[in-house]
């Protein structure tokens, strides 16, 4: 089973975390610049919410929320299957300790066991704690994973914030390694498509990588069984304007993955 956390630094103690440079220093490319298509460049223009122009500033600038500093953490552990029970364990009796220090910037936004995807995963977030304690803690797990992996994330602007929910509920990971030079446009589109997918208050959070690999995008959704997750998907379909959405971001990605993820106890995400 996989474990998977997302953290979340808070503005107070954004000093304490490394500090991003403005440009990015990443090459980005325009929506639409053909001359011979002026058609569907109108079309896209009408579609768009806001439409950004990379050409003059980074993509993290231009699609990431400007009132708040948050930046998330992305932790995913490949846990040794004879070691899950005891890997669950360890971090719930740890974990809610290290997020009680007060003079440590980050806080726990959800913890996961990944239940459909890739097996023997765990993932989970930001977590502070004494240096002895968190020696300990990490030392003790280590000897439970076979791998490792993180990335530091920026929040979409116009996604929800992902705020603790009551349960129970099962969280859908949906990751997304797009084309390079394509954030902008996936941006654009999805500023309008998110807009589809509110009525069951299924949209948990959305995100772009920072630090790690880059031009990932990961959605993450909540619903109450897999029953629900399907009837709500195939009600998106019913609304005009979703298909064109759809059809237009799917020449963006390079390779995307599903995660069906089943909250720990002690995961504010229920």
């Amino acid at each position: 089973m996989a474990a998977r956390v997302l953290l979340r630094w808070s503005p107070a103690g954004a000093g304490a975390v490394p500090r991003l440079p403005p440009g990015g220093g990443l090459a980005l490319r325009g929506m639409v610049s053909s001359a011979s298509r002026p058609r569907e460049d109108s079309w896209l223009k009408s579609l768009f919410v806001r439409k950004v122009d990379p050409r003059k500033d980074a993509h993290s600038n231009l699609l990431a929320k400007r009132e708040t500093s948050s930046l998330y953490k992305l932790q995913i552990h490949n846990v040794k299957p004879e070691c899950l029970e005891a890997y669950n364990k360890l971090c719930q009796e740890v974990l809610p300790k290290i997020h009680e220090e007060k003079h440590y910037p980050c806080a726990l936004v959800g913890t996961w066991n990944t239940w459909y995807g890739e097996q023997d995963q765990a993932d989970y977030g930001f977590f502070s704690c004494s240096v002895l304690e968190f020696t300990e803690f990490r030392k003790e797990r280590g000897n439970m994973l076979l791998s490792r992996k993180n990335q530091l994330l920026l929040e979409f602007s116009f996604w929800n914030e992902p705020v603790p929910r009551e349960g129970p509920n099962i969280y859908e990971l949906r990751s997304y390694q797009l084309r390079p030079g394509t954030m902008i446009e996936w941006g654009n589109y999805w500023a309008r498509a998110i807009r589809f997918r509110q009525d069951s208050n299924e949209a948990v959070g959305g995100f772009f990588s920072q630090i790690g690999q880059l031009y990932m995008v990961h959605h993450l959704w909540a619903y109450k069984d897999l029953q629900t997750r399907e009837d709500i998907r195939n009600a998106a379909w019913h609304k005009p304007g979703w298909d064109e959405l759809v059809y237009y971001t799917v020449p963006l990605i390079q390779e995307m993955e599903s995660r069906i993820m089943i909250p720990l106890k002690i995961s504010p995400l229920q």
